[in-house]
């Protein structure tokens, strides 16, 4: 976990600013990519992930930042689909990302009919109704606009 998890513009009160939730796993893929300069391959190897998925993660996270810089809103790192590391300390730990091994990759939350859509802001987390043939992670919330996931 970051020891430092909410950034705000200075001189701005806090009940004047908008909020971004940034999801550990996108924190995690930043970190990867841009920090230690790994490519999308070994960033994904680590977070036991698949690249497409990492893509989409770090899409996403890239957003997400960049609307926070140019938009002067708070940054607050919270929540996502992550596991960590057994054996590693404060901040050693790696995410799991948002499809978590699931997907067009087999395993109990695979892609396909029914079942229900979760909103990934841990604020909102409202639940919609899977539709046939869109992705989960392709939704937005109705509620708030961000992605939506597999409820598990």
């Amino acid at each position: 976990m970051p020891e430092v998890v909410y950034f705000k513009p200075r001189g701005v009160s806090l009940s004047r600013l908008d909020e971004t939730v940034l999801a550990i796993d996108e924190l995690e893929a930043i970190r990867l990519i841009d920090k230690e300069g790994l490519s999308q391959l070994k960033a994904a190897k680590k977070m036991k992930i698949s690249q497409p998925t990492l893509a989409r993660i770090l899409s996403s996270a890239r957003q997400k930042v960049a609307d926070s810089l140019v938009g002067g809103k708070a940054i607050k790192i919270k929540g996502g689909d992550y596991k960590m590391a057994l054996g590693f300390g404060r901040g050693g730990g790696f995410g799991r990302g948002r499809g978590g091994g699931r997907g067009r990759m087999g395993g109990s939350f695979a892609a396909g009919p029914g079942g229900t859509c979760v909103c990934t802001n841990p604020d909102c987390q409202h639940e919609a109704v899977h539709q046939a043939g869109v992705p989960c992670y392709q939704m937005k919330c109705p509620e708030c606009g961000s992605p939506m996931i597999r409820k598990r």
